[in-house]
């Protein structure tokens, strides 16, 4: 298939194109920037020069193409939409794959799926109306198709690495928030860009989280980061507060207790997590992600 694709020189996008590239898809992949130019070219991707407010080129790109992956974060929900829309309708009926988060839920009581209600932290209340407006394009035979990735972690660092081990490398201690009971689901990027993939041939309308089978506390996530990053044992609790105050917004996503399931994914799609010793990976190697 020829795949459009956005926010291909990040830390998702990499490993969704080598996957992409692997099964013998040709790709071509929104780049801002010079360094993204590379980037893309590099994986075996061709570039599209533009961003996510180069409404035309996004609408055009998607028209030449067979599926379009949107993974490209936006800076607001109506950028978000607004750039959703231009390649939605550039794509037609072709398969357009839309990146929510797994963070929508909220806390959960016990395990849940794709049904449960959504109580989102203010950061991603916003992906309500985006995702509504992606998913009303199968009524009128579009093939929209929606995943909500976990938190991730593997290959490059993200977030945990941006707002965890980066601080605890200066400080000589790792921060979790409050007694850091609560439990992270977790996506290795790797099996995370294998659903990507497998989601090309999903129904239109259909929704999937994505997540691996291990959902570790948060505080048993830090401990083990802490050994890769070579501080074991030096972990320290910090407030609510003040994790708000070093982290910004998402801190009230970092304390969210999420246990959810991708049973969904595992059987519509044939696909199966295959990384599951996230506490291993972490204290083997340091590698932690999005």
């Amino acid at each position: 298939m020829m795949i459009f694709i956005t926010g291909g020189s990040g830390y998702i996008g990499q490993s969704i194109i080598t996957e992409l590239v692997r099964q013998g898809h040709t790709v071509k992949a929104l780049a801002r920037s010079d360094r993204a130019d590379v980037a893309v070219r590099a994986l075996g991707a061709t570039p599209v020069r533009g961003g996510l407010g180069d409404l035309d080129v996004l609408n055009q790109a998607a028209a030449r193409a067979e599926a379009v992956i949107h993974l490209a974060q936006a800076s607001s929900g109506d950028e978000d939409r607004a750039a959703a829309t231009a390649m939605l309708d550039g794509i037609g009926g072709g398969v357009y794959i839309h990146t929510g988060g797994s963070w929508v839920y909220g806390d959960t009581d016990g395990v849940v799926d794709e049904t449960a209600p959504w109580n989102p932290p203010e950061l991603v209340a916003w992906r309500r109306a985006v995702e509504d407006a992606v998913l009303a394009r199968a009524a009128v035979g579009g093939r929209p198709v929606v995943i909500q990735p976990g938190l991730l972690y593997g290959g490059d660092n993200r977030l945990i690495e941006e707002f965890f081990i980066q601080p605890g490398r200066v400080d000589g201690a790792l921060p979790y928030i409050g007694d850091g009971g609560n439990r992270w689901a977790l996506i290795h990027v790797d099996d995370l860009a294998r659903l990507y993939v497998a989601a090309l041939s999903a129904a239109a309308g259909s929704v999937y989280i994505g997540v691996g089978d291990i959902a570790p506390t948060a505080k048993e996530a830090i401990e083990a980061c802490a050994h890769g990053v070579g501080l074991a044992g030096k972990t320290t609790s910090i407030t609510l507060d003040q994790a708000r105050i070093d982290m910004g917004p998402v801190a009230d996503a970092f304390v969210l207790d999420q246990q959810l399931t991708s049973a969904k994914a595992q059987r519509d799609l044939d696909w199966m997590p295959t990384h599951g010793d996230p506490l291993g990976e972490f204290a083997r190697t340091g590698d932690n992600g999005v």
